[in-house]
């Protein structure tokens, strides 16, 4: 793929990210084409329906909050990273909710792609715990199945809350604190 090709590309899935977390299922292509500064034509070559686009994003996000892990690690003490880790979580569950009926279609395709995404998610999750507790401040045992688990359950009950965005860093925040260790 030409530079240019590449780029527009990465701005479409970038801003197709930005649109369904923000809009959700009203996100429509066009405004997603506008936004990443490309004609609608540019768009449909690269994704062809809104399935595809879906797919890119659901891909292109998942690593990058997988990736989040060690570079926050890097960064920041184990509990600070475990929580930024966790906001950035939240937004992933935000555009995936955007995308919900699109990537529906995606994940029934491909079954494996669920599994692989739960598998590297967990991966993610389990390097954050296990530095959390070498460090000591994680309680022990800890599962990082069981937090996936919790997390996802939070912004479930978040989904359709009116103040979500607001009370969503605090619910978090809460939850963390009781994995500390005392």
């Amino acid at each position: 793929m030409r530079a240019d090709a590449r780029k527009n590309r990465e701005r479409i899935v970038s801003a197709a990210a930005e649109a369904f977390a923000r809009e959700g299922a009203d996100a429509t292509l066009k405004d997603i084409a506008q936004q990443a500064g490309v004609g609608i034509g540019t768009l449909y070559r690269h994704f062809p329906t809104r399935e595809a686009l879906a797919d890119a994003v659901y891909r292109t996000e998942t690593q990058r909050l997988c990736d989040a892990a060690a570079e926050l690690l890097q960064r920041h003490a184990p509990l600070d990273a475990l929580r930024e880790w966790v906001l950035l979580f939240l937004d992933y569950m935000a555009t995936k909710d955007g995308m919900a009926e699109s990537l529906h279609a995606v994940l029934t395709a491909d079954a494996s792609l669920r599994t692989d995404t739960r598998a590297r998610l967990q991966d993610a999750l389990r390097l954050l715990v296990d530095a959390g507790q070498r460090a000591g401040h994680l309680r022990t045992p800890l599962d990082p199945a069981d937090l996936s688990l919790a997390l996802a359950g939070l912004a479930l009950a978040l989904r359709h809350h009116p103040d979500a965005p607001r009370i969503a860093p605090r619910l978090y925040t809460l939850l963390l604190d009781g994995l500390r260790r005392r």
